[in-house]
């Protein structure tokens, strides 16, 4: 037996029993069933009574003795019936689909162990398809019984608890010939680790909780380790191979802004990161750094000035957003700050004149433009710079790797690469899947900012909600009512945008509205938005198309219908289109009365934090770290010990050993570290090309 061995052949299965368990569960070698770990694991010491089964929510282990079996016919169904008897009170035992030899086998009237899952119907417990031990027979070779993932369709055919326990009791008898070591000396010894072998052994038949805790970390360890591993010898091949131009002069663009133009004292984190990406670009090897930062933290602030300093380089510069609203707004909040310079910035987009398209063609291929901020429309082939030297990415994930590297090969030593998003990532995230970036974070918002008052908000106090609208108004202030559906829903009764803007024109008579939605023409938007950003309409009907690139520092109350249908991410992003002026805003958060168990936890986590990092980890709890990253790619969701949210400890400890591990031997050549090195080939190098180690 080796770990590639097809399931067919351990003992106890045989090739139907295989078929099954591979399609139900997707094991098929001897090597995934060791890493088919329980669930969790039954104290066989411990014994329930019939009269604690009420607090009961898992399976239980009870004993007593079985009496009156009979079979029930009910239709065209046959079930076998039994009594279970102790001395605090009796409880039904039911097979539904069972072999006519199994009445005749009954312990009946013999002290018995039984074990299974508690069902509950009218008051009476009962337990289907339990699994029995007499007494006297019973195992007490392991205190710890592990408890495996299993289905009913495999407990119906015999696949119980008792049989997966029986299978990996007889591969874990070959574990001295199927695990073998895959950490050197000094980190088993380092971290006291256990060996591999009784790492597995202790994790699926365990002495004790310790020894559990023990084989738990170690394995928890082994996964974080080994993809921290691939990502940073990503980073080290891309560091090796890929040149970038240096930009060693902070010079009179950079510093005559920073001087006199700088609207604002820029925070310590903006400091902090503008300081790792001038280390970075000041080197002749291509910048590839992740910007992340709550909203209105001022990540394009930073963008700015790293433009700037590829200016005084001598460097063209762009930064290319997903949709032109977004894009727009970069361009007249940059165009602003640099209107008393003389450096030149322009948009491109899907909507600009081929006019103007070709001006800019132009302006690019002589040099005498600097800034380009555009959408996909930057990507064409018929877009070409002088000296592309920094390129900016917005919202990463809304872009393919295939429309990235069309901007990698807009010159011929590639650009710098900064990478921005305003969705905060959770930390354990970010150490762990882009380990590939070096990363920066902006966790401190601008001086003067005040922290956003968040409130929830059923049906039955709208009045109340749109008198406090009317008063801020009053105050000179503006309001946004955002709805999730443009249109009637016919199975979904949540708030539409038409309905909404038609009760907002009743109950707001005396005030101008726009609406604002993603059908409407790029020029419609441009007018809509103009509409409002001037004052000229107090109030803005819109759907999420404002959730990113609207800037109006004069609003200062959010009001979001139907609040229970947005993700946590997207509330949050919302809400940061309040609080950007200098004013107290407000987030109101609008729901029905009846909401489900996550509904609720998204909008008790909005009411009781502005902390987008804080939001983030919740919102993966509630998600999945495949959705936060915009992708459901297999690694993303692969780790079977591993927790992304609470294992930050064991994701910073591997992530801080890897680096030090490959600081001091970047090709793991050293002959104490061959044994990390085989094993990852094995395991991880063919997945991962880009970090291939020969």
């Amino acid at each position: 037996m080796n770990l590639d061995t097809s399931i067919e052949y351990v003992k106890g299965i045989g090739p139907e029993k295989a078929k099954l368990i591979k399609n139900v569960l997707g094991i098929s070698t001897v090597e995934d069933f060791l890493n088919f770990f329980p669930l969790r694991y039954l104290d066989k010491s411990k014994v329930h009574k019939v009269f604690q089964l009420g607090d009961v929510t898992t399976e239980v282990q009870l004993k007593g003795k079985i009496t009156n079996v009979q079979e029930i016919q009910t239709g065209k169904t046959k079930r076998l019936s039994a009594k279970f008897n102790d001395d605090t009170g009796t409880m039904d035992l039911v097979w539904f689909q069972y072999s006519k030899w199994l009445k005749e086998q009954l312990p009946i009237n013999q002290e018995i162990y039984i074990f299974g899952k508690i069902n509950v119907f009218n008051n009476q417990f009962s337990m289907p398809h339990p699994e029995i031990e007499v007494e006297e027979k019973k195992d007490t070779e392991n205190r710890l019984k592990p408890i495996y993932p299993s289905s009913e369709k495999l407990t119906k055919r015999g696949l119980n608890q008792r049989f997966f326990q029986t299978v990996l009791r007889n591969i874990c008898k070959e574990i001295p010939n199927l695990i073998h070591e895959n950490f050197p000396d000094y980190l088993i010894k380092g971290f006291k680790f256990l060996s591999r072998q009784h790492t597995y052994l202790n994790v699926h038949f365990p002495k004790d909780m310790e020894y559990f805790e023990k084989a738990n970390y170690r394995l928890k360890f082994e996964e974080s380790f080994f993809f921290q591993l691939g990502y940073a010898l990503k980073k080290l091949h891309h560091k090796s191979h890929t040149a970038g131009n240096p930009f060693p002069i902070v010079g009179d663009f950079f510093n005559n802004f920073y001087t006199h133009h700088l609207p604002f004292e820029l925070t310590g984190a903006q400091k902090r990161v503008l300081k790792e990406i001038r280390l970075d670009m000041k080197r002749p090897i291509q910048m590839n750094r992740l910007l992340q930062g709550d909203v209105g933290s001022g990540k394009t602030m930073v963008a700015l000035l790293t433009m700037l300093i590829a200016k005084d380089n001598g460097f063209q510069s762009c930064i290319m957003a997903p949709t032109e609203i977004l894009a727009q707004q970069h361009y007249n909040g940059i165009k602003e700050l640099l209107e008393k310079t003389e450096v030149k910035v322009k948009l491109l987009t899907g909507s600009t004149k081929k006019s103007e398209r070709n001006k800019i063609h132009e302006e690019l291929e002589n040099g005498e433009l600097s800034i380009l901020v555009g959408t996909h429309a930057v990507l064409e082939d018929k877009v070409k710079f002088k000296n592309l030297g920094l390129a900016i990415i917005d919202e990463q994930h809304r872009f393919g790797v295939a429309q990235r590297a069309k901007l990698w090969a807009k010159n011929k030593i590639p650009p710098h690469i900064l990478v921005m998003t305003a969705t905060p990532i959770p930390r354990t995230l970010a150490m762990s899947f882009y380990s590939d970036l070096d990363v920066s974070v902006i966790d401190e918002l601008p001086i003067g900012r005040k922290p956003i008052i968040t409130a929830h908000r059923r049906e039955k106090d709208r009045a109340y909600v749109y008198n406090f609208c009317r008063e801020e108004i009053q105050k000179g202030r503006q309001v946004y009512f955002v709805y999730p559906l443009i249109e009637e829903s016919e199975t979904l009764d949540y708030k539409n945008l038409m309905t909404g803007l038609e009760n907002i024109m009743d109950n707001f008579t005396h005030y101008n509205v726009t609406m604002l939605h993603g059908k409407m023409r790029p020029d419609e938007k441009d007018a809509a938005m103009n509409y409002f950003a001037s004052g000229k309409a107090q109030i803005m009907v819109a759907t999420t198309v404002i959730e990113v690139g609207v800037n109006v520092p004069n609003a200062s109350v959010m009001v979001i219908e139907s609040s229970e249908r947005f993700g946590l991410s997207q509330l949050h992003q919302l809400r940061g289109r309040v609080g950007r002026g200098a004013e107290q805003s407000y987030c109101i958060l609008m729901t029905s009365d009846k909401l489900s168990k996550d509904s609720r936890t998204r909008i008790k986590t909005m009411v009781d934090t502005n902390d987008g990092f804080k939001i983030s980890e919740v919102d993966m709890q509630l998600r999945g770290p495949g959705d936060i990253l915009g992708t459901q790619q297999s690694g993303v969701v692969d780790f079977k010990r591993l927790d992304l949210v609470n294992d930050a400890v064991i994701i910073k400890t591997t992530k801080n050993t890897v680096e030090k591990i490959l600081e001091a031997d970047p090709l793991l050549s050293r002959p104490d570290n061959q044994i990390i090195k085989n094993y990852y080939l094995r395991n991880y190098n063919g997945k991962n090309k880009w970090s291939k180690i020969s």
